[in-house]
């Protein structure tokens, strides 16, 4: 029986980003290309889109128009885009005219401190589905307590963590090692640290570039 070849997979990406969740559902898909060939170690890597974002967050329909300058047409038009690629994907977007975008660092110093308890990739998905499915608040400190529990992570440890920000200067040096290294826009994806897809790219994309990582492996 021969030995599955490992592969790291790092997923820099944010909460509130549509795309990230569209492009790791289509990596998810490609993935399924190479079930008994490959072992995947993912890590969620941190990155705020808008880092400046006040607490009480802002409606996403204007934020988008002020950052972009996009009509209201085009963003109605966007997010419907958003909508049926996410019903293709078995992801639903429920985005309203009081949707609204929200700051994440909370949100990602807790996925730090999931990751020490090999329970990081639940907790993504699950603030992926709270934040656009339930529209909810990913920088309210008593959402995030409830996700880390619903995940199988420790209430009163994960409050403890987001009271204390103990891990906030982890989170601030990772993300500017990944701006450092040339990263600017998220999703980006990178395979055996050495092999960047940038974007929500299509499954066979990803499948491409991971066969091009198990060939340079020969």
């Amino acid at each position: 029986m021969s030995k599955l070849r490992n592969i790291r997979i790092d997923i820099v990406s944010d909460v509130v980003c549509p795309w990230c969740i569209i492009g790791y559902r289509r990596l998810e898909e490609a993935l399924g290309a190479f079930e008994g060939k490959i072992n995947v170690e993912l890590y969620w890597q941190p990155f705020q889109i808008n880092p400046d974002m006040p607490s009480e967050g802002e409606n996403l329909g204007e934020h988008l128009t002020k950052k972009y300058g996009l009509t209201s047409e085009q963003s109605q038009a966007n997010r419907e885009n958003l909508i049926q690629i996410g019903e293709s994907l078995d992801f639903t977007f429920n985005f309203t005219p009081e949707f609204k975008i929200y700051n994440t660092f909370k949100a990602h110093q807790l996925l730090h401190w999931a990751a020490k308890q090999g329970r990081q990739h639940a907790l993504k998905l699950a603030l992926f589905d709270a934040y656009f499915t339930e529209q909810k608040d990913p920088s309210d400190i008593e959402l995030l307590v409830t996700a880390a529990m619903q995940v199988g992570l420790d209430g009163e440890e994960a409050r403890a963590v987001l009271t204390d920000e103990r891990f906030a200067d982890d989170v601030k040096m990772n993300q500017q090692t990944w701006t450092n290294s040339g990263i600017q826009s998220v999703p980006s994806i990178v395979l055996d640290q050495k092999y960047l897809i940038s974007g929500a790219q299509d499954p066979e994309t990803f499948i491409q570039s991971i066969q091009q990582v198990l060939n340079d492996a020969r």
